[in-house]
C-alpha cells in the first residue's frame, strides 16, 4: 500500500521533501492512505467531475443518476443493472467475436442481432468523481431504453432465455414509464440540472437571434403589414404623418404580435439592448439588434406568416385567435425534447 503511495503521488525518491511525506504516510491508517491515493490518482486520470445528483424513482426503483461538467447524464453502474431486474453485480460475463467494451448484460451471444453499430460505441462504461468520494462507475442514461428494447426484440424473436424473461419484463415497464416522459427529463429533474438546462439552451436561443452589435436602419415590416393591423382594429391608415413617428400603441402591439412570438427570451432581451431613453422611446428599433444570419430571417417569414393571416381576418378578435393558435405566446423557458 504504501508504495503504491509513493508512486502516486511522486514521493518515489530520495529528496527532504520527499522522506518527509513519506515519514507521514507511514503514520496514516490504512483507510486515510486509500483516500489520498485514490483522489491524486483522480486528478492524475481527470476525471470528469459530477456537479449535479439525485435519486430518480423509475420502473418500481428508485435510481441514482449525476451529470457531468461536460452535460452527459450517468445512471450509476449498480442502479442501472437494478433498473433492468439484475444483481448489482454481474456474477461472471461471457464475451462474443468483436466485443470491446460492452456490458455484461449486452454481451449474450444471442442478443447480438439486436445491437447495433451505434449501441456498441455508446455502451462503455463511465468513470467520473461523484459530488461525494472519490470515483464512481456510471452508463449514459439514454443507453437505458436503448438497452430495454434490445430485451424487447429477442424477446419478440423468441431467442431469450428462461434467465433473461424477467429483464424483459422489466424492460417492458420502464418503456411503459419513459413514453410519458424521456429519461434525459427525468434526470435532469431528479437532479436539478434543469434550471441549468434550460438557463444554457435559452442562452444558446438567444445567440443565435440577437448581436451585440446593431445594423443600420433598413426597412423590414411590409407597409401591409401595417395596413391590415390598422384595418383590424378599426383604425384609418395612414397615420397621423405630422411627426412622422407612428404612435407608441403600435409599438405595444408589434411586441405582442412579432417579438414575444419569435423565440422564448427575444422581447426581453432585446428590450434590455434596445431599452428606453429619457424621452420615452428607444434610440433604435428592435429588428437592428437582430443576427443577420438567423434573427432577421426568421422575422421576416414571421412578418410573412403573419401579414398573411392578417389578411384572412375581418376581426380583430378573429385574428388574435387565429395567432395564438398558429404562432403562440413564448415563454422565457424553451422546451426540452429527450430525443
Amino acid at each position: 500500500m504504501l508504495a503504491d503511495l509513493w508512486e502516486i503521488t511522486g514521493m518515489n525518491d530520495d529528496s527532504i521533501q520527499s522522506m518527509g511525506g513519506k515519514a507521514r504516510a507511514e503514520s496514516l491508517t490504512d483507510e486515510q492512505r486509500r483516500e489520498i491515493a485514490q483522489n491524486a490518482a483522480a486528478a492524475r486520470w481527470g476525471l470528469p467531475k459530477a456537479t449535479h445528483e439525485g435519486d430518480m424513482p423509475l420502473g418500481g426503483y428508485v435510481l441514482h443518476c449525476a451529470v457531468l461538467e461536460d452535460g452527459r447524464r450517468l445512471l450509476t453502474q449498480s442502479d442501472f443493472m437494478i433498473a433492468l431486474g439484475r444483481a448489482r453485480q454481474a456474477k461472471g460475463r461471457e464475451y462474443y467475436d468483436g466485443d470491446v467494451n460492452m456490458p455484461a448484460f449486452l454481451t449474450a451471444k444471442n442478443l447480438k442481432p439486436f445491437i447495433d453499430a451505434e449501441l456498441q460505441v455508446t455502451s462503455s462504461q463511465i468513470v467520473f468523481k461523484p459530488l461525494k468520494g472519490n470515483k464512481a462507475f456510471g452508463y449514459p442514461a439514454e443507453l437505458l431504453p436503448k438497452v430495454c428494447e434490445v430485451f424487447l426484440q429477442a424477446r419478440d424473436a423468441g431467442v431469450l432465455a428462461h434467465t433473461q424473461l424477467h429483464i424483459a419484463k422489466q424492460a417492458d415497464i420502464l418503456m411503459r414509464a419513459l413514453a410519458r416522459v424521456g429519461i434525459t427529463a427525468l434526470v435532469d429533474e431528479a437532479t436539478g440540472y434543469q434550471e441549468v438546462r434550460d438557463r444554457l439552451a435559452l442562452q444558446k436561443i438567444l445567440e443565435k437571434y440577437i448581436t451585440d452589435e446593431w445594423a443600420k436602419w433598413s426597412r423590414t415590416f411590409p407597409e401591409d403589414f401595417y395596413k391590415n393591423l390598422f384595418r383590424l382594429k378599426g383604425l384609418t391608415y395612414p397615420y397621423d404623418t405630422k411627426s412622422k413617428r407612428k404612435p407608441s400603441y403600435v409599438g405595444h402591439w408589434t411586441n405582442d404580435i412579432v417579438y414575444s412570438r419569435l423565440a422564448p427570451g427575444v422581447l426581453e432581451e432585446l428590450r434590455k439592448k434596445n431599452p428606453r431613453t429619457e424621452s420615452g422611446g428607444r434610440s433604435r428599433k428592435h429588428h437592428q439588434h437582430l443576427t443577420r444570419d438567423y434573427g432577421h430571417p426568421a422575422l421576416k417569414e414571421h412578418l410573412s406568416n403573419v401579414t398573411f393571416l392578417m389578411k384572412t381576418c375581418q376581426t380583430d378578435a378573429e385574428f388574435k385567435k387565429r395567432l395564438d393558435f398558429a404562432a403562440p405566446k413564448h415563454t422565457d423557458t424553451p422546451m426540452m425534447l429527450d430525443v
